[in-house]
């Protein structure tokens, strides 16, 4: 690497296959077209893998923990050795270490915080210890933050409340999600049934099968749809609830109707070969998923959830939004939209801001690295 130019690292911690994590793979990409230096400072967790990163003016380094909380000796001896002009901290956990690593290791590198997620969605499912747990060390650290960027303005207010962080010092910007490569691979082939019939009319949905993405709706509000259009439904993921959902189909006799065939390496051919996405989430940090079907070419339906879709529909210019948990609301709405869809030209306005290219210059900007 050319010790002469600007040089930013980021500290990660890839747990899964999650959204946080294609969010900065993204974002890597469009940073190495820049003329700057990028250090990747990777914890790869026990279920987590790192993608490939084919970009020459992109260093890995693997800190060989498995845990975000055990990498802190690592990042101060990086601090130590080799100060980066910006350090950038995905995920909360991984920002308080950020904190306490800058502080013991004497580095003056300019500390940046890169959120998610809605913080006060996940604290609703735990108990009042584990809330306080959770958020005492983010008001506690979180101060010496310089800047944090999140990907909704809903996220920045859901920060100040819950971390009690200053407004002025928090920034919202668009995650890269729509890329040449998301286009390229909306293009391959899927093996279902379903989406290689041009006849037959598909809903989709796409996520972890987790409380948070609240399927148990989706499917109640389809089984409202097939009293009055012919149509099945697909949930790409996997997670905890499946059984509970497969339940559900169950006792709602549709199990002819709804398809749930797991993980799917390459949403994006599956999300544009369907007729409508749906996002039925109770809570979200920014609702990707929604983004990629959209740029797909597919209308959408989305419940009003905290936070994103709102921002990303534009208050319902660019897809209806639903209250939460509203079956007979999401069935109406997803009638509507199939008898009256947007067009593609309206559907790729409403996702221009994700562009990789428009969402990396905004990072440049904010990071002080343009």
């Amino acid at each position: 690497m050319n010790t002469n130019r600007r040089r930013l690292a980021i500290f990660v911690a890839f747990s899964g296959s999650g959204g946080v994590e294609r969010v900065i793979h993204h974002l890597l990409q469009g940073l190495s077209a820049h003329d700057l230096d990028v250090d990747l400072l990777a914890v790869i967790g026990k279920n987590g893998w790192l993608p490939e990163i084919p970009w020459p003016n992109v260093r890995v380094i693997d800190l060989k923990v498995k845990h975000t909380h055990l990498a802190l000796p690592a990042l101060i001896r990086y601090l130590r050795k080799e100060p980066p002009d910006v350090l950038m901290v995905a995920k909360d956990r991984a920002i308080r270490i950020g904190v306490l690593a800058r502080k013991l290791s004497g580095s003056k590198t300019r500390l940046v915080g890169q959120l998610h997620n809605n913080i006060s969605g996940l604290l609703d499912t735990k108990t009042p210890f584990q809330r306080w747990l959770r958020c005492a060390p983010m008001r506690w650290l979180f101060p010496s933050v310089d800047l944090i960027i999140t990907v909704s303005e809903g996220v920045i207010e859901d920060t100040i409340k819950v971390a009690n962080y200053p407004r002025e010092k928090l920034v919202a910007i668009s995650s890269p999600i729509v890329t040449p490569e998301v286009y390229r691979k909306g293009d391959e082939p899927v093996d279902h049934p379903w989406l290689n019939d041009p006849n037959i009319c598909v809903i989709m949905g796409a996520g972890r099968l987790a409380k948070e993405k609240d399927f148990a709706t989706l499917i109640k509000a389809f089984k409202l749809v097939r009293q009055q259009q012919d149509c099945k439904l697909i949930i790409i993921g996997e997670g905890p609830l499946r059984q509970d959902l497969e339940q559900l189909i169950a006792e709602l006799d549709l199990k002819d109707q709804v398809s749930m065939p797991g993980y799917a390496k390459n949403p994006y051919a599956w999300m544009k070969k369907a007729k409508l996405f749906v996002l039925s989430s109770a809570w979200e940090g920014s609702g990707n998923v929604l983004i990629e079907a959209m740029a797909m070419g597919v209308p959408a339906v989305s419940t009003d959830c905290p936070f994103g879709p709102s921002e990303t529909l534009a208050n319902g210019k660019y897809g209806q939004l639903v209250p939460v948990g509203d079956p007979e609301a999401m069935a109406k709405a997803i009638l509507e939209t199939l008898s009256n869809p947007l067009s593609l030209d309206q559907l790729l306005e409403a996702v221009a801001p994700f562009s990789l290219e428009r969402s990396t210059q905004r990072y440049l900007e904010v990071l002080g690295l343009a």
